[in-house]
């Protein structure tokens, strides 16, 4: 479930990031943080709530253990796409702003 949660919300910002005709080094980005699940800020939690022998506090840390791989293979995708993204998008003028 994680896998298919972090990759479908990624696939979901990148191709809105394109549709959007945003820069890479903007869209990559954006797809990336929100695909991202924060589990530093879940680690420090359930550490905090539960004590270091917790169960929930060793759920937290093999989750971050799961998201690495899938995070690095999203960022290979990103790289391996990135002709997909203007190089210079057009400025927005201030009519349009």
């Amino acid at each position: 479930p994680l896998f298919i949660q972090t990759c479908l919300i990624f696939a979901l910002g990148y191709v809105l990031a394109r549709w959007m005709k945003l820069k890479y080094a903007d869209a990559a980005p954006s797809a990336m943080i929100g695909a991202s699940n924060h589990f530093e800020v879940a680690i420090a939690t359930a550490t905090m709530l539960f004590g270091l022998s917790s169960g929930a506090a060793l759920a937290t840390v093999v989750g971050v253990l799961i998201e690495v791989p899938v995070m690095l293979m999203l960022v290979k995708i990103c790289l391996k796409t990135q002709h997909w993204f203007p190089q210079n998008p057009q400025q927005a003028s201030p009519s349009q702003v």
